[in-house]
């Protein structure tokens, strides 16, 4: 049976055109494709708001813990877009939280590229900078990122909670995090914007668990405890 053209949009996950089949989405292809990974991650709201919460608890609570985040190219991007979300703000004014993007690093980046293997980009990082008790965000597309999956290992070696964007699952990354949102396309750029939507609503999920609780979050002005 001949495949339909790229023109004839599909309209169903069993229709999508896949990368082994074509080289080239039509913008109504592109649109299908993020329609059905949106699927995948409606199933998955609950963890995503548990994920909000979590964070909430490491870094309003005693501890006043860290959230670490890393990941590669686009992925990286986006890592930096959560860190800035907590020190600055989502959508509603609170105090700034710690928050750090391990790819934002260049010093430190480049430094451990020179000495080190490459394995080590984000994993010697994560053992600097956390603490029993903090959290760290991967992100990766395919979920098979050897660096991402060293420091995923290293975080839970040092008692670090480890929460992974994915692609498809299973993958190497979702199988030693504590916690994975995995989304279900082939396509890269897919699984990256379904990963930006889940990232807003695990800051929109924290914005809500710390407002929810006044005592949680001191008064503040222009960010300085009073």
């Amino acid at each position: 049976m001949t495949p339909a053209p790229l023109s004839e949009a599909p309209h169903s996950a069993s229709e999508l055109v896949s990368p082994e089949t074509c080289t080239h989405l039509t913008g109504a292809d592109h649109v299908a494709s993020l329609t059905a990974a949106l699927g995948s991650l409606d199933g998955q709201l609950d963890a995503l708001d548990r994920w909000g919460r979590q964070i909430a608890d490491v870094l309003c609570g005693e501890h006043r813990g860290r959230v670490l985040a890393a990941g590669n190219g686009g992925s990286a991007a986006q890592a930096q877009h959560l860190t800035a979300e907590l020190v600055g703000r989502y959508r509603a004014d609170r105090p700034p939280f710690s928050a750090i993007c391990l790819t934002a690093e260049t010093s430190s980046l480049t430094a451990i590229a020179n000495d080190y293997p490459a394995d080590e980009l984000f994993a010697r990082q994560v053992e600097a900078h956390g603490r029993a008790g903090d959290v760290l965000v991967l992100l990766s597309t395919s979920g098979r990122s050897p660096n991402a999956v060293a420091a995923a290992r290293r975080a839970r070696e040092c008692g670090i909670t480890v929460l992974a964007m994915t692609g498809p699952a299973p993958n190497p990354l979702a199988a030693v995090a504590d916690d994975a949102v995995c989304i279900d396309s082939p396509w890269t750029a897919t699984v990256q914007e379904c990963h930006l939507v889940a990232l807003h609503l695990v800051c929109a999920a924290f914005d809500a668990a710390v407002l929810a609780e006044p005592a949680r979050v001191p008064e503040t002005r222009l960010g300085v405890a009073q």
